[in-house]
């Protein structure tokens, strides 16, 4: 009996399909791995390196951490003081200066003060030279920061204690950070070699319009407001002014100068402000600032 030829199965053309597809997947897979190595969570990553902070300082996780966004609403302004590590914002460090140990007098020591009294004559002409000093610094300044002022990106204005330097938000930070961008380090450090040679306090203000935020970065505007001023200050404790004579002090979006109600008016009231007072004579000069600057203030 004859056997049955075995039919041959025609040849499957189409097989490369199935390893184009492999491939295909393999290369998609590559690249969102890729994507998420670079994409990296700005806030998650903050959280991360606080907690571990806290653990390898303290050994207790998170029992020195100061969580902005817990704080309740208060009506003064939040105020850090460059030198002093009470608040922590992790990307802007600090480095805390060690204060010199005052010498404590002896229970039989007897306080002998040298300071004479000073009379009405010589305050006033110790105002007016202030002033004088004062005044010879705004020219300088307006010199230099001309063509910022004419592409009206910074306003100049001075009264006899002090000189103020405001600067909109978008010449210093991209929107809704606080890490200061390569434009804003031409006219930072100019004013920065300009103040670096004296005494006289400075005061950095962050303001913001009334737009909510709400991220791990920066539960609100007062966060970001004050974190903005501390980038400013962090930046000239860099380039050589001296820590204890600055503060930084965020107002958030409560002290509006236009309408928030138009985008020209957000434009406005997003501003960093530079204050420079006229002398340093005064035990509280962020006290006497806003007791000149209230209404009916002789200025």
């Amino acid at each position: 009996m004859a056997r049955r030829k075995r039919q041959e199965e025609p040849e499957n053309h189409e097989r490369w399909l199935i390893s184009y597809a492999d491939f295909i997947t393999l290369l998609f897979a590559f690249f969102v791995v890729m994507y998420s190595i670079s994409s990296v969570n700005e806030g998650k990553y903050r959280v991360l390196s606080d907690t571990l902070s806290s653990v390898f300082d303290s050994g207790q996780p998170g029992s020195d951490v100061i969580q902005l966004g817990d704080a309740p609403a208060a009506a003064l302004p939040i105020t850090i003081i460059a030198g002093e590590p009470a608040l922590s914002l992790s990307d802007l460090p600090f480095e805390v200066e060690e204060e010199a140990g005052l010498e404590e007098a002896g229970e039989g020591d007897a306080f002998i003060s040298d300071v004479q009294e000073v009379t009405e004559e010589q305050e006033e002409e110790d105002d007016l030279m202030a002033a004088q000093a004062l005044g010879a610094l705004a020219e300088e300044v307006e010199e230099i920061m001309s063509p910022f002022v004419q592409k009206d990106l910074i306003d100049i204005r001075k009264s006899r204690f002090w000189l103020e330097i405001e600067m909109k938000s978008s010449l210093l930070f991209p929107s809704a950070k606080a890490l200061l961008s390569r434009r804003a380090l031409k006219p930072l450090q100019e004013i920065a070699n300009i103040i670096k040679p004296l005494n006289n306090p400075i005061f950095i203000e962050g303001y913001t319009d009334n737009v909510p935020i709400r991220n791990l970065a920066f539960p609100s505007n007062w966060e970001l407001s004050a974190a903005r001023a501390a980038s400013v200050v962090n930046l000239f404790t860099k380039l050589g002014v001296r820590a204890e004579r600055m503060a930084a002090i965020g107002y958030g979006e409560h002290r509006p100068i236009a309408d928030n109600k138009t985008s020209a008016g957000r434009d406005k009231n997003r501003r960093v402000k530079i204050l420079v007072m006229a002398d340093s004579k005064h035990n509280n000069p962020l006290e006497f600032y806003h007791k000149t600057t209230r209404p009916g203030a002789n200025r």
